[in-house]
């Protein structure tokens, strides 16, 4: 259980008397990958909320490398080595490519320097060549580079990104696949969620899917594949 970066038990989470998790238990090992699927509106941010404390959940527990933590503020989360990259990106719009970077920059919390400004640039060719743009200046695939790069200056132990390439041309998405299998050989956790089951599935250990709030399957990615009638059932395709 010490492999354990996050245990997420019995999870309860409401938005006013809407009752939006039931019950859901989540866990994430060291330098496991793990898909959070489901169609819109089925609770994946809302997990991912309650687990990095930007919602508090109603009932169920939250542990992050075996420290009880629900409900604690964000930055405390933060702190024991979880990255988040929000739906929407959340970058800096006026601060530079460069200042966005190294204001995260920091050692992990076992100390490790892994990820330094220059093997971030290094990672993402596209940012090397925007370093003086503001935030705002850059396309929507740039911004996502460039959340995705500042989690990683934070030298985490697990990187959490929601709707990894929501929204992004095929070409940007195809490198931020590429980004995210790099993460992975790294050695840093991660959680993915994105609609496209066949590219998640190419990088994950493990997938989930909720519909409504409950998980409807935990396995492997190969087993997940082999079920082309959950996947129709509940992804839609």
């Amino acid at each position: 259980m010490s492999d354990l970066l996050i245990n997420a038990q019995g999870i309860h989470t409401y938005y006013g008397a809407s009752h939006i998790l039931r019950g859901i238990d989540f866990t994430v090992a060291r330098a496991e990958t793990i898909g959070l699927m489901g169609r819109n509106g089925m609770g994946k941010s809302t997990l991912l909320k309650s687990i990095m404390g930007l919602v508090k959940p109603r009932a169920g527990t939250v542990e992050i490398c075996g420290k009880p933590m629900t409900g604690r503020p964000p930055y405390e989360i933060a702190q024991l080595g979880i990255a988040y990259v929000p739906e929407g990106r959340g970058i800096f719009g006026n601060l530079s490519v460069v200042e966005n970077l190294k204001m995260a920059a920091r050692a992990g919390t076992r100390g490790q320097k892994d990820w330094t400004y220059e093997r971030v640039l290094e990672t993402f060719p596209r940012l090397q060549e925007r370093l003086g743009h503001g935030g705002q200046q850059l396309s929507g695939g740039e911004q996502q580079m460039l959340t995705i790069g500042r989690a990683l200056m934070t030298n985490p132990d697990v990187l959490i990104l929601d709707e990894a390439t929501e929204g992004l041309a095929p070409l940007i998405a195809r490198e931020i696949w590429r980004i995210c299998g790099l993460i992975r050989e790294s050695g840093i956790s991660s959680v993915i969620v994105d609609k496209n089951w066949k590219h998640v599935t190419q990088i994950t250990d493990r997938n989930i899917i909720l519909v409504k709030g409950e998980v409807v399957f935990a396995g492997s990615s190969d087993e997940l594949r082999s079920k082309p009638e959950l996947l129709e059932q509940h992804l839609g395709v």
